[in-house]
């Protein structure tokens, strides 16, 4: 049973969150759209507030609440004039400390999740690779021993947040894949410097959320001291599991805002518009998609809610997790390209935002899992279908 209860405390959080993010309207953002510019005002004013922390434990600065306050949180920031780029520009601090939490030792959580908190330190999570894509047990990233640390070559792709980040979360490969039993042996997890003496980072042009960079990342004889590894050499594919469900149900949660935001924006255009002597909002034609619209939102979100209760119950949720993050991209994909039909010649104007919210919504529709491998997962996993890959 899906019963999310909004307690005094996730009020809190719902008004708190709601009022910092209404101080960057839709101006703010679609300048930072236009210009390709970095919303750093956006980013420290989230981490002045303590939410970076909020999954992070309160010894190290964190308010040590569940995926569900998190879920909460993106939800709300997804809901606001920033959609994807906000989400986007804090998503990492959410979901990629979580290996830190989890696998780090003592000195490692000391010196490394405090910054991250308090917004010093900017991350980002270089998995991706130009020629393993979705196949990450195939990447080609190697960190080789050199003395008692680590060297590390090789290419990552579609990297967020690189162009600010002065820290990095980086899957390489220790052993070749040919010498290992399994696919998923042999891999290594480390957070460490971005030492741009050693990497070079470009940025991609892309069709949208051009307000936070997506990068290819060049690693050429990258320095890492042991202490920057975190958990056992050779286990960093199943340290990396631990983060993927909470990270399927803050991209759905993040989907779910965007969707109600745009879905927001056609309903008071419908009500406003006026063509023929009356609303555009009392034709079917506009105000059934709208309904449908809402109630596709509607119940991703309640699967959503379902998997972050699960996870933070300690439950088994991938099921959950995987179908939340499609549901929830989907229904909002269809929102907002509702939200630019509804608007019609002014949908594709930027001053109406629609047309930003269309294009960003793309995003959780590829990453960071495509639909066809949740449909895969669902398949083999759920329903016991032969393995298909």
């Amino acid at each position: 049973m899906i019963d999310l209860e909004i307690s005094p405390e996730r009020k809190q959080i719902q008004e708190a969150v709601t009022a910092l993010c209404n101080r960057f309207d839709d101006e703010y953002w679609r300048r930072k759209d236009q210009e390709h510019s970095y919303p750093s005002e956006f980013h420290a004013a989230m981490a002045q507030a303590g939410w970076l922390g909020i999954t992070m434990p309160p010894e190290y600065g964190g308010a040590g609440l569940g995926v569900t306050e998190a879920a909460l949180l993106m939800q709300t920031v997804g809901n606001s004039a920033g959609a994807l780029a906000a989400c986007s520009s804090i998503h990492i601090n959410i979901f990629a400390p979580h290996a830190i939490v989890v696998h780090g030792s003592q000195e490692q959580k000391s010196a490394m999740l405090p910054a991250l908190i308090r917004g010093d330190d900017i991350a980002c999570f270089a998995v991706t690779e130009p020629d393993a894509g979705l196949d990450t047990t195939n990447i080609s990233t190697r960190a080789v021993r050199r003395g008692a640390d680590y060297v590390i070559h090789g290419r990552k792709m579609w990297i967020s947040t690189a162009q600010q980040a002065n820290k990095m979360m980086v899957l390489t490969r220790t052993t070749p894949i040919e010498q290992c039993a399994r696919r998923t042996d042999g891999m290594t997890l480390f957070y460490t410097d971005l030492d741009r003496r050693h990497v070079e980072v470009r940025a991609i042009p892309k069709m949208g959320r051009a307000a936070v960079d997506s990068n290819a990342v060049f690693i050429d004889g990258l320095p890492v001291p042991e202490a920057h590894r975190i958990g056992a050499e050779g286990e960093g594919f199943r340290i990396l599991l631990d983060a993927i469900n909470p990270e399927r149900v803050l991209v759905a949660a993040e989907a779910i805002g965007i969707g109600r935001r745009a879905l927001g924006k056609a309903v008071a255009y419908a009500r406003e518009r006026e063509v023929f002597g009356r609303p555009i909002g009392q034709n079917q034609g506009i105000a059934h998609p709208l309904a449908r619209n809402w109630m596709e939102l509607e119940a991703a979100d309640m699967l959503m809610w379902r998997a972050a209760q699960l996870y933070d119950a300690g439950r088994a949720c991938g099921a959950e997790a995987n179908a939340a993050k499609f549901l929830g991209a989907e229904a909002a994909l269809h929102a907002c390209e509702q939200a630019v039909r509804t608007h019609g010649g002014m949908g594709y104007a930027a001053e109406y935002d629609v047309e930003r919210y269309f294009r960003e919504i793309m995003i959780p529709n590829i990453a960071p899992v495509s639909r066809e491998m949740i449909l895969n997962y669902i398949g083999e996993r759920v329903l016991g279908l032969p393995r298909s890959y």
